[in-house]
Protein backbone atom coordinates (compact mmCIF):
# COMPACT_ATOMS: atom_id res chain seq x y z
CA UNK A 1 0.00 0.00 0.00
CA UNK A 2 0.99 3.80 -1.02
CA UNK A 3 0.98 6.33 1.95
CA UNK A 4 -1.51 8.92 0.76
CA UNK A 5 -2.50 12.46 2.34
CA UNK A 6 -5.73 11.21 3.66
CA UNK A 7 -3.48 8.11 5.48
CA UNK A 8 -1.62 11.32 7.49
CA UNK A 9 -4.95 13.18 8.09
CA UNK A 10 -6.11 10.05 9.90
CA UNK A 11 -3.16 9.47 11.72
CA UNK A 12 -3.57 13.09 12.85
CA UNK A 13 -6.86 13.02 13.78
CA UNK A 14 -6.33 9.77 15.71
CA UNK A 15 -3.52 11.72 17.78
CA UNK A 16 -5.52 14.60 18.22
CA UNK A 17 -8.56 12.54 19.26
CA UNK A 18 -6.74 10.55 21.63
CA UNK A 19 -8.23 7.59 21.18
CA UNK A 20 -9.88 5.40 18.06
CA UNK A 21 -13.16 5.62 19.44
CA UNK A 22 -13.75 9.53 19.24
CA UNK A 23 -11.16 9.40 16.34
CA UNK A 24 -13.91 7.03 14.40
CA UNK A 25 -16.58 9.69 15.48
CA UNK A 26 -14.67 12.95 14.34
CA UNK A 27 -13.63 11.03 10.77
CA UNK A 28 -17.66 9.79 10.04
CA UNK A 29 -15.75 5.88 10.12
CA UNK A 30 -16.97 2.49 12.22
CA UNK A 31 -14.36 2.26 14.88
CA UNK A 32 -13.18 -1.32 13.67
CA UNK A 33 -12.99 -0.08 10.10
CA UNK A 34 -10.75 2.70 11.80
CA UNK A 35 -8.93 0.26 13.27
CA UNK A 36 -8.38 -2.02 9.84
CA UNK A 37 -6.64 0.96 8.18
CA UNK A 38 -4.16 2.21 11.11
CA UNK A 39 -3.03 -1.41 10.73
CA UNK A 40 -2.61 -1.12 6.61
CA UNK A 41 -0.67 2.37 7.21
CA UNK A 42 1.36 0.94 9.82
CA UNK A 43 1.86 -2.14 7.68
CA UNK A 44 3.08 0.16 5.16
CA UNK A 45 5.47 2.29 7.63
CA UNK A 46 6.43 -0.41 8.79
CA UNK A 47 6.03 -0.47 13.16
CA UNK A 48 3.51 0.41 15.12
CA UNK A 49 2.20 4.83 15.15
CA UNK A 50 0.41 4.25 18.61
CA UNK A 51 -0.10 2.17 21.95
CA UNK A 52 -2.89 1.60 22.64
CA UNK A 53 -4.06 1.55 26.78
CA UNK A 54 -7.57 1.37 28.30
CA UNK A 55 -7.60 5.25 28.46
CA UNK A 56 -6.86 5.50 24.61
CA UNK A 57 -3.75 5.91 22.62
CA UNK A 58 -0.60 7.65 22.58
CA UNK A 59 2.05 7.75 19.55
CA UNK A 60 5.39 6.32 19.57
CA UNK A 61 8.44 7.35 18.71
CA UNK A 62 7.81 6.13 15.34
CA UNK A 63 4.30 7.71 15.65
CA UNK A 64 5.67 11.13 16.93
CA UNK A 65 8.20 10.85 13.54
CA UNK A 66 5.13 10.44 11.32
CA UNK A 67 3.29 13.24 13.42
CA UNK A 68 6.03 15.51 12.77
CA UNK A 69 5.60 15.42 9.30
CA UNK A 70 2.26 15.95 8.90
CA UNK A 71 2.53 19.20 10.46
CA UNK A 72 4.60 20.13 7.61
CA UNK A 73 2.96 18.14 4.91
CA UNK A 74 -0.37 18.68 4.95
CA UNK A 75 -0.30 22.27 5.76
CA UNK A 76 2.12 22.77 2.83
CA UNK A 77 -0.79 20.83 0.53
CA UNK A 78 -3.28 22.93 1.55
CA UNK A 79 -1.36 26.03 0.36
CA UNK A 80 -0.42 24.41 -2.79
CA UNK A 81 -4.54 23.75 -3.31
CA UNK A 82 -4.72 27.44 -2.59
CA UNK A 83 -2.20 29.13 -4.62
CA UNK A 84 -3.61 26.46 -7.71
CA UNK A 85 -7.21 28.02 -7.05
CA UNK A 86 -5.74 31.42 -7.12
CA UNK A 87 -3.91 30.98 -10.57
CA UNK A 88 -6.43 29.43 -11.99
CA UNK A 89 -8.57 32.09 -11.49
CA UNK A 90 -6.43 34.82 -11.98
CA UNK A 91 -6.23 33.27 -15.44
CA UNK A 92 -9.64 32.64 -15.84
CA UNK A 93 -10.81 35.99 -14.95
CA UNK A 94 -8.07 38.28 -16.66
CA UNK A 95 -10.52 40.33 -17.68
CA UNK A 96 -12.13 41.11 -14.06
CA UNK A 97 -11.10 42.95 -11.37
CA UNK A 98 -12.64 42.55 -7.70
CA UNK A 99 -11.72 45.31 -5.47
CA UNK A 100 -11.76 45.19 -2.22
CA UNK A 101 -12.13 48.76 0.52
CA UNK A 102 -13.12 50.45 3.53
CA UNK A 103 -14.73 53.09 4.12
CA UNK A 104 -14.33 56.51 1.94
CA UNK A 105 -14.34 58.12 -1.64
CA UNK A 106 -11.32 56.17 -3.00
CA UNK A 107 -12.70 53.10 -3.83
CA UNK A 108 -15.37 54.63 -5.99
CA UNK A 109 -12.16 57.26 -7.59
CA UNK A 110 -10.64 54.20 -8.04
CA UNK A 111 -12.79 52.35 -9.83
CA UNK A 112 -13.68 55.38 -12.31
CA UNK A 113 -9.73 55.77 -13.01
CA UNK A 114 -9.54 51.87 -14.01
CA UNK A 115 -12.40 52.55 -16.10
CA UNK A 116 -10.53 54.85 -18.30
CA UNK A 117 -6.97 52.70 -17.26
CA UNK A 118 -8.26 49.40 -18.13
CA UNK A 119 -11.46 49.88 -20.57
CA UNK A 120 -12.44 45.94 -21.17
CA UNK A 121 -12.17 45.22 -17.56
CA UNK A 122 -15.13 44.30 -15.36
CA UNK A 123 -14.67 45.39 -12.06
CA UNK A 124 -16.77 44.76 -8.97
CA UNK A 125 -16.49 45.78 -5.57
CA UNK A 126 -16.32 44.78 -2.10
CA UNK A 127 -16.44 46.78 1.04
CA UNK A 128 -15.88 45.98 4.39
CA UNK A 129 -15.49 47.97 8.09
CA UNK A 130 -13.12 45.46 8.60
CA UNK A 131 -9.30 45.56 7.52
CA UNK A 132 -8.50 41.85 8.81
CA UNK A 133 -11.75 40.86 6.31
CA UNK A 134 -10.31 42.51 3.19
CA UNK A 135 -7.14 40.63 4.02
CA UNK A 136 -8.21 36.82 4.98
CA UNK A 137 -10.40 37.68 1.24
CA UNK A 138 -7.09 38.44 -0.64
CA UNK A 139 -5.63 35.63 1.07
CA UNK A 140 -8.14 33.19 0.16
CA UNK A 141 -8.17 34.43 -3.68
CA UNK A 142 -12.04 36.20 -3.17
CA UNK A 143 -10.46 39.63 -3.79
CA UNK A 144 -7.96 40.58 -6.39
CA UNK A 145 -6.78 43.77 -4.56
CA UNK A 146 -7.76 45.68 -1.51
CA UNK A 147 -7.81 48.95 -0.06
CA UNK A 148 -7.37 49.71 3.60
CA UNK A 149 -5.70 51.96 6.00
CA UNK A 150 -3.53 51.51 9.00
CA UNK A 151 -2.92 54.07 11.90
CA UNK A 152 0.64 55.50 11.79
CA UNK A 153 3.25 53.12 11.62
CA UNK A 154 0.70 50.14 12.59
CA UNK A 155 1.71 47.14 10.28
CA UNK A 156 -0.73 46.20 7.71
CA UNK A 157 -2.84 42.91 8.04
CA UNK A 158 -1.81 39.25 7.15
CA UNK A 159 1.72 40.79 6.01
CA UNK A 160 3.65 37.82 5.77
CA UNK A 161 1.34 36.39 2.54
CA UNK A 162 0.08 39.65 1.12
CA UNK A 163 2.01 42.44 -0.48
CA UNK A 164 0.74 46.04 0.55
CA UNK A 165 1.99 49.16 -1.15
CA UNK A 166 1.68 52.82 0.70
CA UNK A 167 -0.97 54.86 -1.36
CA UNK A 168 -0.32 57.98 0.52
CA UNK A 169 -0.30 59.31 4.27
CA UNK A 170 -2.89 61.80 5.14
CA UNK A 171 -3.65 63.15 8.18
CA UNK A 172 -6.54 63.50 10.40
CA UNK A 173 -8.57 66.17 10.36
CA UNK A 174 -11.67 66.94 12.41
CA UNK A 175 -15.30 67.00 10.80
CA UNK A 176 -17.24 70.27 12.08
CA UNK A 177 -20.85 72.09 11.32
CA UNK A 178 -20.39 74.93 9.23
CA UNK A 179 -21.93 76.62 12.71
CA UNK A 180 -19.04 75.89 14.82
CA UNK A 181 -17.46 78.01 16.58
CA UNK A 182 -14.06 76.50 15.32
CA UNK A 183 -15.48 76.25 11.71
CA UNK A 184 -13.74 79.49 10.81
CA UNK A 185 -10.36 79.29 12.20
CA UNK A 186 -7.10 77.29 10.74
CA UNK A 187 -5.58 74.23 12.99
CA UNK A 188 -7.96 73.28 16.17
CA UNK A 189 -6.41 72.31 19.26
CA UNK A 190 -7.61 69.12 20.61
CA UNK A 191 -7.81 70.26 24.11
CA UNK A 192 -10.16 72.42 23.11
CA UNK A 193 -12.48 70.37 21.66
CA UNK A 194 -12.28 68.21 25.26
CA UNK A 195 -16.03 69.19 25.80
CA UNK A 196 -16.94 67.92 22.74
CA UNK A 197 -18.94 64.09 21.68
CA UNK A 198 -17.26 62.42 18.70
CA UNK A 199 -18.06 60.15 15.61
CA UNK A 200 -16.18 58.30 13.65
CA UNK A 201 -16.28 54.58 11.17
CA UNK A 202 -15.28 51.72 12.63
CA UNK A 203 -12.48 49.48 12.43
CA UNK A 204 -10.46 46.84 13.78
CA UNK A 205 -7.20 48.48 13.65
CA UNK A 206 -5.53 50.94 16.61
CA UNK A 207 -7.37 53.98 15.50
CA UNK A 208 -9.42 53.92 18.39
CA UNK A 209 -6.77 54.05 20.72
CA UNK A 210 -4.64 55.99 19.03
CA UNK A 211 -7.36 59.04 19.40
CA UNK A 212 -7.73 57.94 22.97
CA UNK A 213 -4.15 58.19 23.86
CA UNK A 214 -3.51 61.50 22.04
CA UNK A 215 -6.41 62.82 23.96
CA UNK A 216 -4.80 61.91 27.04
CA UNK A 217 -1.98 63.54 26.06
CA UNK A 218 -3.96 66.74 25.50
CA UNK A 219 -5.53 66.63 28.67
CA UNK A 220 -8.79 64.79 28.65
CA UNK A 221 -11.12 61.93 27.98
CA UNK A 222 -13.26 61.44 25.14
CA UNK A 223 -16.92 61.91 26.52
CA UNK A 224 -18.55 59.68 23.99
CA UNK A 225 -17.96 57.90 20.88
CA UNK A 226 -20.45 57.31 18.16
CA UNK A 227 -19.25 54.28 15.91
CA UNK A 228 -21.31 54.44 13.16
CA UNK A 229 -21.49 54.35 9.39
CA UNK A 230 -20.04 57.74 7.13
CA UNK A 231 -23.92 58.88 6.39
CA UNK A 232 -24.66 58.39 10.09
CA UNK A 233 -21.42 60.36 11.58
CA UNK A 234 -22.10 63.27 9.05
CA UNK A 235 -25.82 63.45 9.91
CA UNK A 236 -24.37 64.18 13.80
CA UNK A 237 -22.14 66.50 12.50
CA UNK A 238 -24.42 68.42 11.08
CA UNK A 239 -26.97 68.86 14.05
CA UNK A 240 -24.03 69.45 16.31
CA UNK A 241 -24.71 66.19 18.18
CA UNK A 242 -20.96 65.63 17.80
CA UNK A 243 -17.80 66.33 15.86
CA UNK A 244 -15.74 64.15 13.73
CA UNK A 245 -12.68 62.10 12.78
CA UNK A 246 -12.28 62.12 8.89
CA UNK A 247 -9.32 61.48 6.60
CA UNK A 248 -7.96 64.90 5.29
CA UNK A 249 -9.28 64.09 2.14
CA UNK A 250 -13.17 63.90 3.19
CA UNK A 251 -14.82 65.00 0.15
CA UNK A 252 -16.77 68.98 0.24
CA UNK A 253 -20.07 68.44 2.11
CA UNK A 254 -22.84 70.92 2.77
CA UNK A 255 -22.92 72.05 6.00
CA UNK A 256 -19.78 70.86 6.96
CA UNK A 257 -16.10 72.29 7.36
CA UNK A 258 -12.74 69.68 7.86
CA UNK A 259 -10.31 71.54 9.94
CA UNK A 260 -6.78 69.75 10.90
CA UNK A 261 -6.03 69.20 14.24
CA UNK A 262 -2.84 71.59 15.88
CA UNK A 263 0.56 69.49 15.56
CA UNK A 264 -0.71 66.37 13.89
CA UNK A 265 -1.53 64.20 16.27
CA UNK A 266 -3.22 61.33 14.48
CA UNK A 267 -2.20 60.29 10.48
CA UNK A 268 -3.99 57.56 8.49
CA UNK A 269 -1.77 54.90 5.96
CA UNK A 270 -4.13 54.38 2.48
CA UNK A 271 -2.67 51.05 1.86
CA UNK A 272 -3.27 48.72 -1.42
CA UNK A 273 -2.56 44.84 -0.70
CA UNK A 274 -3.29 41.95 -2.92
CA UNK A 275 -1.15 38.21 -3.09
CA UNK A 276 1.67 37.98 -4.94
CA UNK A 277 0.77 34.58 -6.31
CA UNK A 278 -2.72 35.78 -7.79
CA UNK A 279 -1.36 39.08 -9.56
CA UNK A 280 0.83 40.05 -12.24
CA UNK A 281 3.29 42.24 -12.15
CA UNK A 282 1.70 44.60 -14.47
CA UNK A 283 -1.60 44.44 -13.13
CA UNK A 284 -0.24 45.45 -9.52
CA UNK A 285 1.48 48.51 -10.92
CA UNK A 286 -1.52 49.32 -12.89
CA UNK A 287 -3.90 49.31 -9.78
CA UNK A 288 -1.31 51.12 -7.59
CA UNK A 289 -0.66 53.97 -9.85
CA UNK A 290 -4.41 54.39 -10.48
CA UNK A 291 -5.05 54.16 -6.63
CA UNK A 292 -2.05 56.89 -6.09
CA UNK A 293 -3.80 58.67 -8.83
CA UNK A 294 -7.01 58.40 -7.02
CA UNK A 295 -5.72 59.63 -3.81
CA UNK A 296 -3.88 62.80 -5.37
CA UNK A 297 -7.38 63.71 -6.90
CA UNK A 298 -9.01 63.49 -3.90
CA UNK A 299 -6.79 65.39 -1.82
CA UNK A 300 -7.08 68.41 -4.87
CA UNK A 301 -10.71 68.57 -4.33
CA UNK A 302 -10.44 69.13 -0.50
CA UNK A 303 -10.06 73.21 0.08
CA UNK A 304 -9.42 72.22 3.71
CA UNK A 305 -5.96 69.99 2.77
CA UNK A 306 -4.82 72.15 0.09
CA UNK A 307 -4.44 75.02 2.37
CA UNK A 308 -2.90 72.76 4.91
CA UNK A 309 -0.18 71.56 2.82
CA UNK A 310 0.41 75.24 1.29
CA UNK A 311 0.87 76.25 4.81
CA UNK A 312 3.65 73.70 5.31
CA UNK A 313 1.52 71.05 6.61
CA UNK A 314 3.83 67.81 6.07
CA UNK A 315 1.59 64.26 6.33
CA UNK A 316 4.52 62.05 5.51
CA UNK A 317 5.79 59.57 3.41
CA UNK A 318 5.99 56.21 5.14
CA UNK A 319 7.86 53.43 3.92
CA UNK A 320 7.61 51.76 0.24
CA UNK A 321 7.84 48.97 -0.55
CA UNK A 322 5.79 47.99 2.40
CA UNK A 323 6.01 44.01 1.67
CA UNK A 324 5.27 41.20 3.82
CA UNK A 325 7.57 39.11 2.16
CA UNK A 326 10.25 41.55 2.53
CA UNK A 327 9.84 42.11 6.47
Amino acid sequence: MELELRHLKTIRAIAEAGSLTKAATVLGLAQPALSAQLRRIERALGGALFDRGRYGVRATALGELVLERTRIVLPAVSELQREAARFARTRRDGDRLRLGGTHGPLLGALVDRLADAAPGTTVTTCASWSERELAGLLAEGRLDFALAGVCGSAPPPDTPRLVWEEIAVDPVFVMLADSHPFARGQAVELASLAAEEWACVPGDGCFADCFTAACARAGFTPRRMYETDTASCVHLVQVGRAVGLCRATFPPTPGLTTRPLAGTPLVWRHLLGWHPAGQRPETAATVLTQARSAHAGAAARSDSYAHWLAQGGTPGTGARPRTGRAS
